[in-house]
């Protein structure tokens, strides 16, 4: 079967594991090649065109359920998360359900750039249903060192992420060579620009990486946190949990990494990070402007 660009295709070579959307078909040398998207997974690979298989509508119909199924249960689990600690933050600022004084809440911004668009769109859909505030640009990996800080000064956020797709090439260097990652460097640049505004970890606190991303140089850069430790693949949504967790955690209060990794999609070997401090600010009274009659 021919494949085309914009095909929902898997690699034979790797009894097609995941799926994969085709950006683009290239020739070198005289050999095709496809240029895949990860349609769940934040990787971008290249493949022998005769290596790419389409994938059937029943395949990937059960594919795609598969993967809206662990979506649901990693998202619930995040809602019981998000319940409990504005239930917390109500009994603390009630002093015990004792008073009875009408407050507001002001969970953290987030800038999210994203090097996906169609990754960043379902990333916002998340975040609206879970109610934290976001502005969300889609900007090419290559590009987002020179974006950032016009970007930050204009939207002011809380939180940053910086992500979209990465993948490590064992051809082009060992693991621990940063110029053997896709995008590893443009995503370090990044944040190394996004400090030179904010140096302070807990005055902008920052996500980086996608699939298979160089953690160590994401951290030391100055990323709260990062992908991949362990260099696997991660999923599309773990970056807007991530952050999402720490947007409703009171500012006084420090984030225990493993409370925040607990309930991704992709756990402790593709994410990790530092201690850091929520950004959520309670507020009161809260009286709403009541219009004139």
């Amino acid at each position: 079967m021919e494949v085309k660009k914009n095909d929902i295709v898997g690699r034979h070579s790797y009894n097609c594991d995941i799926l994969f959307r085709v950006i683009d078909i290239t020739e070198v040398n005289g050999k095709k090649y496809a240029i895949l998207y990860g349609e769940d997974f934040r990787i971008v690979a290249d493949a022998p065109y005769d290596d790419v298989v389409v994938i059937d509508q029943n395949t990937r119909r059960q594919l795609i359920e598969e993967s809206k199924t662990l979506e649901e249960q990693s998202f619930r689990l995040f809602r019981q998360d998000v319940d409990l600690l504005r239930q917390r933050q109500e009994y603390e600022t009630t002093d015990g359900y004792s008073k009875t004084a009408a407050y507001f809440q002001m969970p953290g911004k987030v800038l999210h750039m994203d090097g996906d668009s169609a990754y960043l769109k379902k990333c916002m859909t998340v975040y609206e249903k879970i109610g934290v505030p976001v502005f969300g640009v889609h900007c090419n990996e290559k590009e987002m060192p020179a974006k950032v800080g016009q970007l930050i000064d204009y939207y002011r956020p809380d939180i940053l992420v910086i992500t979209g797709h990465d993948a490590y090439s064992k051809a082009k260097g060992k693991m621990g060579d940063i110029n053997a990652y896709r995008h590893s460097k443009h995503f370090v640049q990044t944040v190394l620009e996004a400090r030179k505004k904010s140096p302070h970890l807990d005055q902008l606190v920052i996500f980086a990486g996608a699939c298979q991303s160089h953690f160590e140089s994401l951290i030391q850069a100055g990323a709260n946190f990062a992908s991949s430790p362990s260099r696997i693949n991660i999923h599309a949504l773990d970056p807007v949990y991530i952050v999402a967790k720490i947007s409703f955690t009171p500012f006084m209060e420090r984030i225990n990494v493993w409370d925040v990794l607990r309930n991704t999609l992709s756990g402790e070997k593709g994410l990790g990070g530092i201690e850091t401090k929520g950004v959520l600010r309670t507020g009161m009274p809260y009286k709403p402007v009541q219009e004139e009659e």
